[in-house]
């Protein structure tokens, strides 16, 4: 009876042994796909803030287009005017 527990007991030694070694294994495992995804992550956000300041440039240089044209035309009719009013 004795060897049957003792050798019962040794099992389930061997038992636990092993299982811990497969829960660190899965726990590397998941720690790895962990960084992955955060890895792509921080790909993906930086990516996505370089198209976003690409586009708030864009939008800026046409603004300043924009403004740069209307004074272009201010100025020019009030030279009219100006021209005009000397006549």
């Amino acid at each position: 009876m004795k060897r049957i527990l003792l050798s019962f007991a040794a099992l389930c030694l061997v038992a636990s042994v092993y299982s811990c070694r497969e829960t660190e294994k899965k726990a590397e495992d998941a720690a790895d796909a962990i960084e992955e995804t955060v890895e792509e992550t921080v790909d993906e956000t930086k990516s996505k803030v370089e198209e976003a300041a690409e586009s708030v440039k864009e939008e800026a240089e046409k603004a300043v287009d924009t403004v740069v044209e209307a004074v272009k035309e201010k100025t020019e009719d009030a030279a009219e005017s100006v021209k005009d009013a000397m006549n």
